[in-house]
């Protein structure tokens, strides 16, 4: 029996079923497939910690366990294990929900060799998604009122409690620091840790990122402990500031709990049912189960129902409907100055990934989101944030690191795979729906409209404004980049009924501060581009006009 690393629990699929005196676990550690990007090494921890905190379990529970380990693709340490067990009965898994190791092991499928059960990390299905199906697309709404309907989650005789499905509008509240926000747990070292770290610092010493094992939950009492914590401490100011940003708190009241699903080391359904049963102000259960049952199962099926948007019309056809031939590395390259290189070549069936692109950004990454300075305290404290721990909150990915990217016109795809080398909790099936989709609108069938913004929002939900050398409102460029990316974009978005204020609002600037505008996106763009940050000749040419951040 075949445990894959995105479903590391006794609890669910087939293992969960099998008798432990006569089954043998297999799991394996893939030297390509953890280097297949320049992932963070904080990320390469979380997996093999977890992988092999579950092989402990498995044989405390009476697994035998055998671990395939070495620098070939997973399904290649498969094949020759299975032809050395020279069994003639199928290997049996649950599915990866990745949609690239699905297909890597496709040819094992397709020659009998590895059967599949449904993946039962999840708690929807693809039924659920239908109710979420428009004319225009899917939407997230739908699919969360019909979740909540048919599971009855947060429902009392066939009403939202509360009166409502979501209580968004009142958790949008800024963090002054009051009340204080949780320190994260950390865990005790081992000789596991130990194994762990050496391992990266060798084995996988020219991935990015700082490496702190002690902030990752391990072992079943330490994923309770971190769990505990999350309930106690993170829920109940959870929702009024959910979208808060701050430099005095990287994660404020969000529970961190996001690798631990993805892993399947805690699950969905009992994150969900726990906290339903919580004493809790309304307005953050509901908030967070929304994250949960809403928004990641949403993201969740609508990859898996477009085939990683291979499928969209909107792809096919197109330029960009083909797939990059191989994996992408989110800009490494030029930022270190030279190529990446995995420890293998990539298996057949393994690509780059779909190219939805609908405004037509393709400006490459910049050396920013790699931690080359970029002059603005927003961006750069967020990156900082990000290779120190390989996580920041939602609204840091959504608001800033996506928004200035695609007020900038970075390529949807590129900025995709930054976030998947970057994040503890990324794979396909996460960051292609959050990043092609919603927050630079490559794909426009999961949102209603580009989630972009001046510095006006920065300014209002966090406190890095204080800090910069740029004022909003005065010469900070967000607001010119905003006004340009309406500018750029408004032929593409001019049938949307959400961007006819906006729009309307950009047409009404003078001509000259369009044309300022124009021009200082273009300035800030190459600033940026050649890996230089913002500095006093950009503050005295943004500081002329003044106005713009929206």
């Amino acid at each position: 029996m075949l445990v894959l690393p995105d479903q590391l629990s006794l609890e669910i699929g087939p293992v969960a079923a099998a008798d432990p005196c006569s089954t043998e676990v297999w799991l394996v550690e893939s030297g390509e497939w953890l280097s297949r990007r320049p992932y963070h090494r904080q990320r390469l921890a979380w997996i093999l910690l977890s992988q092999r905190a579950f092989a402990i379990e498995a044989a405390e529970k009476g697994f035998e366990v055998r671990v395939l380990r070495g620098d070939l693709p997973m399904v290649e340490l498969l094949t020759r294990a299975i032809e050395r067990c020279g069994s003639h009965e199928p290997l049996l898994a649950m599915e990866p929900a990745e949609r690239e190791t699905r297909a890597e092991l496709a040819p094992l499928v397709q020659a009998g060799l590895l059967q599949l059960a449904p993946h039962a990390g999840f708690m929807t299905n693809d039924a659920d998604l239908e109710h979420a199906r428009t004319a225009e697309g899917w939407r997230m709404d739908r699919f969360y009122q019909a979740v909540r309907r048919r599971t009855g989650i947060l429902m009392e005789r066939g009403k939202p409690v509360g009166g409502k499905f979501s209580f968004d509008a009142e958790n949008r509240k800024r963090w002054d620091g009051t009340p204080a926000a949780p320190t994260p747990p950390t865990f005790p070292a081992s000789l596991l840790r130990e194994e762990v770290v050496s391992e990266i610092e060798t084995r996988f010493a020219s991935h990015p990122g700082t490496l702190d094992v002690s902030t990752i939950p391990m072992s079943r009492a330490e994923i309770d402990r971190m769990w505990q914590w999350a309930k106690r401490q993170c829920l109940t100011n959870f929702g009024p500031y959910e979208d808060a940003m701050s430099r005095r708190s990287r994660g404020i009241f969000h529970t961190r709990l996001s690798p631990l699903m993805n892993l399947h080391r805690l699950l969905p359904s009992r994150v969900i049912e726990e906290v339903a049963s919580l004493d809790l102000p309304l307005q953050s259960k509901e908030g967070f189960i929304r994250q949960i049952l809403g928004w990641r199962e949403f993201v969740y099926r609508v990859h898996r129902a477009t085939d990683g948007f291979r499928s969209v019309p909107e792809v096919l056809g197109s330029e960009s409907g083909r797939p990059l031939a191989r994996p992408g590395d989110g800009g490494y390259s030029r930022w270190a100055g030279a190529p990446w290189k995995p420890r293998h070549e990539p298996p057949p069936g393994v690509d780059g990934g779909a190219r939805p692109n609908r405004l037509g950004a393709d400006l490459p990454v910049p050396a920013a989101w790699w931690g080359a300075p970029s002059g603005l305290a927003c961006l750069d404290h967020v990156v900082g944030d990000v290779w120190e721990e390989g996580w920041s909150h939602h609204i840091t990915r959504l608001m800033v690191l996506s928004n200035i990217a695609t007020l900038l016109a970075v390529s949807p795809r590129e900025l995709c795979d930054w976030f998947w080398a970057a994040y503890i909790d990324s794979w396909d099936w996460v960051v292609e729906p959050n990043v092609l989709g919603m927050s630079t609108y490559g794909y426009a069938g999961m949102t209603t409209k580009p989630y972009v913004s001046g510095s006006a929002y920065i300014e209002k939900m966090g406190d890095s404004c204080s800090s910069c050398a740029f004022t909003p409102g005065k010469d900070c460029p967000i607001g010119e980049l905003y006004w340009a990316f309406l500018a750029r974009n408004e032929r593409a978005l001019c049938d949307n009924p959400r961007m006819k204020l906006v729009l309307a609002s950009m047409r009404g600037r003078e001509g000259s501060r369009r044309e300022a505008d124009s021009a200082r996106f273009v300035r800030v763009r190459d600033v940026l581009i050649h890996g230089q940050p913002l500095g006093s000749r950009d503050q005295g040419l943004f500081q002329t006009r003044g106005g713009g951040s929206r």
